[in-house]
């Protein structure tokens, strides 16, 4: 038993990786802002709009990473099988968003940035270092690099972001100038707008599935190893409660020390992020708020770095797909006899043979996730640079585009696990299938509430 628990831990561990980018990519905006003020101006009981958005999104974000690992094919390849109006929704939605969603982060990167390094933000300078910061990582790095310094971001986020929790709650109480609104409030007009708000992007929308199975299969390249599905669950679990908790983390820091403060915030992400450690130096001291302004700005980063290597790969597969590249090289030539690390039949990892004849086309793969690395950088850039006046407005297009496709991507994904083409081992348990069921109405019923609203 404990040779089998050992190994059970070293095919975890083999897996781990593709769960910790997205939970990088997840706490973003929609945790340092949203949850932040979700306690700051509802208290506790925004926890349950929080666990509810994750509880319910879950089945159709792990569908991604389950895909991949089952097939050998990206989620993307999946849409694809449906036809080509499944790949013209996901490009719609990639191509109505890409720009949007990279300079919305990159803006309150640059602006933690700058408030660290303490010098007034200049969004253009700042997001051009921040942008550049990312490219040159990712070209040198590449995957290795994004993996290994997730896994370091991840935990230094972690613990600076649950030691300022704690701190906050034993620290003293700020001075209480109006009476709490209580969970009435949240039923209110402007209540209901922000709910849907904080749940339309927690932790992340159901478009990221597609690029959590790109992580996978890159993984998987990266080890040389079939990684046996069950392991790559675990991978996806991992990453997603760490997204909760982080979520759940901010929320108590927003509760603590903002809730019935009667705090007048800042009317964009980038003045309500410096704000936040701003107000956590002068209540918890100086040494706390620095901590809470490396979490911040750690935050951002890995959302940011993540966004962009997701971006780049989107580019990637869409160029091959235009191009008429084989359906294997765009998986990354996955050889289907690898053997899956921590299976039954196969206790040691062995390397995945490469496939000469498909050397070309993964090179040219890899040549278009280069490209795609400066031009959707490039134009978050420019959004930042000449309409960072508009960039609010750009941003309530991206995410109503992402509510409205929500359900849409959940059907497309629940469908392609159920499909035939789905090894039977690996199609959702009954209890994931009601689930997912369940989080259908629950995005149908947010996209009538968000349009009615």
């Amino acid at each position: 038993m404990p040779h089998t628990d050992s190994s059970r831990t070293r095919a975890i561990l083999n897996a781990l990786g593709p769960g910790l980018i997205m939970a990088g990519a997840a706490i973003g905006v929609s945790h340092l802002v949203q949850s932040t003020r979700a306690g700051a101006e509802y208290g506790f009981v925004a926890a349950v709009l929080i666990v509810a958005a994750c509880l319910f999104k879950y089945p159709f974000l792990e569908y991604g990473p389950r895909y991949a690992a089952a097939t050998g094919e990206s989620l993307l390849d999946g849409y694809r099988r449906l036809g080509p109006w499944a790949t013209g929704v996901f490009a719609l939605i990639t191509v109505g968003t890409m720009f949007i969603v990279l300079a919305s982060v990159t803006a309150v990167t640059a602006g933690l940035m700058g408030w660290l390094v303490g010098t007034t933000p200049n969004l253009a300078l700042w997001s051009g270092v921040v942008l550049g910061l990312c490219i040159l990582i990712l070209m040198w790095g590449r995957y290795q690099f994004l993996d290994r310094a997730m896994k370091v971001i991840m935990a230094l986020l972690a613990v600076s972001t649950v030691v300022a929790a704690v701190a906050a709650l034993v620290g003293p109480a700020p001075d209480m100038v109006e009476p709490p609104a209580g969970p009435s409030a949240l039923l209110t007009t402007s209540g209901i707008a922000f709910s849907l708000a904080l749940m339309g992007w927690m932790p992340v929308p159901i478009d990221m599935a597609a690029w959590h199975s790109l992580w996978t299969l890159e993984r998987e390249r990266d080890t040389g190893t079939r990684l046996a599905l069950r392991d790559v669950q675990a991978d996806f679990a991992i990453g997603y409660a760490l997204s909760l908790l982080m979520a759940l983390a901010f929320l108590v820091l927003g509760t603590a020390l903002m809730y019935g403060t009667g705090t007048e915030f800042g009317s964009g992400a980038v003045a309500f992020a410096t704000q936040v450690v701003d107000l956590y130096t002068t209540t918890l001291g100086p040494g706390v708020g620095t901590l809470v302004g490396i979490a911040a700005l750690t935050t951002m980063l890995s959302t940011t770095l993540a966004v962009t290597d997701a971006y780049g790969r989107l580019v990637a597969w869409f160029t091959a797909y235009l191009q008429g590249t084989p359906l294997a090289a765009r998986s990354l030539a996955r050889a289907p006899k690898a053997v899956a690390v921590g299976s039954d039949t196969a206790p040691s990892p062995k390397p995945a043979p490469s496939s000469t004849s498909e050397g070309g086309d993964v090179e040219a793969l890899q040549r278009y996730y280069r490209w795609g690395l400066f031009i959707t950088p490039l134009g978050a850039w420019a959004i930042l640079a000449l309409l960072v006046q508009s960039l609010t407005a750009l941003v309530d297009v991206a995410t109503t585009l992402a509510f409205l496709a929500g359900p849409v991507l959940g059907a497309m994904n629940y469908y392609l696990v159920c499909s035939d083409h789905m090894p039977e081992h690996a199609q959702p348990s009954t209890g994931m299938r009601a689930l997912s069921w369940a989080g259908l109405v629950f995005l149908v019923a947010f996209c009538v509430a968000y349009v009615v609203v």
